[in-house]
């Protein structure tokens, strides 16, 4: 199979802007700012980000919470509550996730059962390959026994940020401009995340230029995000499952997470963007 033409010219990105803006675009290729935009725009319009946020999104929904699950199962309802206390987590979240426990035991998954929920939670690293393998030029891992553990390891590193990141925005609570310190402790665990999804699930011949630019953009474009959810999000959860109930709560769930995936995919296109512009 022969790898499509990542080539960038001036017609191939006009093709993938629409007709009605073309001469409006073609007046501003010129302009640097302008081919930076205009070749953003011809690669989200390639790689489809908004269909591919939403399978994402829904993969994260299926894999992430059926593992918060399994150690809820495990940990039992005293670390759990803990847990909720220690990550500030909305009473309408504690709901879903205690009617998604009750009658759950750690004899219910065993050491078999743990394996088929981690397992079966890998098709979100698959989906992120292929996100990544259409963004970038980079075939990534081959697949066998060795890219199964790789991403077996992004699932299990995923729900482990998502803990790690309340926790350490609690701490930063704690400690002298909590503000400021919050906003650093999430930009760089951000930063750190968006380098080593690529870095793990592709290998190692990434571009090293290409990771941290999509690090920096994804940390920063995230500071203003987590802003506005840290509003948004327990209110849509509160009124969601006041109206809906506990779907209501899924649903929303699966629309921030398709937030969260526009930005992830957006924040590579662009750090493949400009490590791509040829310098004047």
């Amino acid at each position: 199979m022969t790898e499509p033409d990542r080539s960038f010219t001036p017609g191939s990105v006009l093709n993938a802007v629409p007709r009605w803006l073309r001469p409006r675009a073609a007046l501003i290729l010129g302009n640097r700012a302008g081919d930076f935009l205009l070749r953003t725009a011809g690669e989200l319009f390639r790689v489809q980000i908004f269909d591919r946020s939403m399978t994402l999104a829904a993969q994260a929904f299926t894999s992430i919470f059926p593992v918060l699950i399994m150690l809820g199962a495990f940990f039992g309802h005293r670390a759990r509550d803990e847990l909720h206390e220690v990550l500030n987590v909305p009473a309408s979240s504690v709901r879903l996730l205690d009617d998604a426990l009750s009658g759950s035991r750690s004899g219910a998954f065993g050491v078999i059962g743990s394996l088929i929920v981690i397992i079966s939670a890998t098709g979100l690293a698959r989906a992120l390959t292929r996100s990544y393998r259409a963004i970038w030029p980079e075939s990534g891992r081959r697949a066998g026994p060795k890219a199964t553990g790789w991403q077996i390891l992004t699932v299990l590193m995923l729900v482990v940020f998502l803990i790690l990141v309340r926790l350490l925005g609690w701490l930063a609570g704690m400690l002298p401009a909590p503000n400021v310190t919050g906003v650093v402790v999430t930009f760089v665990s951000d930063f750190g995340l968006a380098v080593l999804l690529p870095r793990v699930l592709l290998g190692p011949g990434l571009s090293r230029a290409r990771l941290l630019a999509t690090g920096l953009v994804f940390g920063t474009a995230m500071v203003g995000v987590r802003a506005v959810g840290s509003i948004y999000l327990p209110r849509a959860l509160q009124a969601s499952a006041d109206r809906y109930g506990t779907i209501g709560l899924a649903f929303t769930f699966i629309g921030w997470f398709y937030v969260i995936s526009f930005c992830l995919l957006l924040c590579a296109v662009i750090g493949y963007v400009l490590t791509s512009l040829k310098k004047p």
